[in-house]
């Protein structure tokens, strides 16, 4: 059987968060070096990714993208005691999983039999990569999990941002430029949002 290799890397991603546990190493060459090396492992271009159409590009590696920020999103519930924080991560999940569909659909509509293309070296994905462990995700528990959660989906959606900025322009269907735009928007409102979270646990309690 078949499995599209966004479909094998959100397994990889399910699989290493369900067992992920945290890893004691002395000397510099551990902790969060190691985690970033597993994180940045799970996520490789597809062959020949930077050969196909600019477009489909966008479409395979967005998707995957949305795909790492739904996983993240999953482990709010049972890791937080932020009953706002679940609110903003369940809304995060059905928008990003509209999305996805979206992505998806248009890839079927003008790209259908095409391999996959998705390209880790898209502006805005190497961003999105910086910082990202799941280990230290998983790990985390309360206020910890809380700040890391924030820190780590702020970067991820910053990476977005500048992925669809670089794209807009180049894209060739006006429903995916406008896509590409109101992603922008949109998360742009929530990277402010998650800095305002962020502002208020900083500041002292009454």
């Amino acid at each position: 059987m078949k499995i599209s290799k966004i479909a094998l890397a959100s397994f990889m991603f399910i699989a290493m968060s369900a067992s992920a546990m945290p890893q004691h190493q002395s000397g510099s060459h551990g902790g969060a070096g190691h985690e970033m090396a597993n994180m940045h492992s799970m996520h490789k271009s597809s062959p020949n990714a930077a050969k196909a159409p600019y477009e489909q590009q966008f479409l395979d590696t967005m998707a995957m993208h949305h795909q790492m920020a739904m996983h993240m999103a999953s482990l709010v519930d049972s890791r937080t005691d932020s009953q706002h924080l679940k609110d903003m991560a369940k809304k995060m999940m059905a928008e990003q999983e509209k999305e996805i569909a979206q992505l998806k659909g248009w890839k079927e509509q003008w790209y259908a039999g095409k391999p996959e293309a998705m390209n880790m070296k898209m502006p805005g994905m190497p961003e999105s990569m910086k910082g990202m462990s799941s280990e230290k995700l998983t790990s985390a528990k309360g206020e910890q999990f809380d700040r890391q959660f924030v820190d780590m989906m702020t970067q991820h959606h910053k990476g977005a941002i500048k992925m669809a900025q670089t794209a807009a322009p180049k894209l060739q269907h006006a429903e995916v430029k406008e896509f590409a735009n109101k992603l922008v928007e949109m998360q742009k409102k929530e990277v402010a949002h998650m800095a305002e979270m962020k502002k208020s646990w900083a500041a002292p309690k009454k």
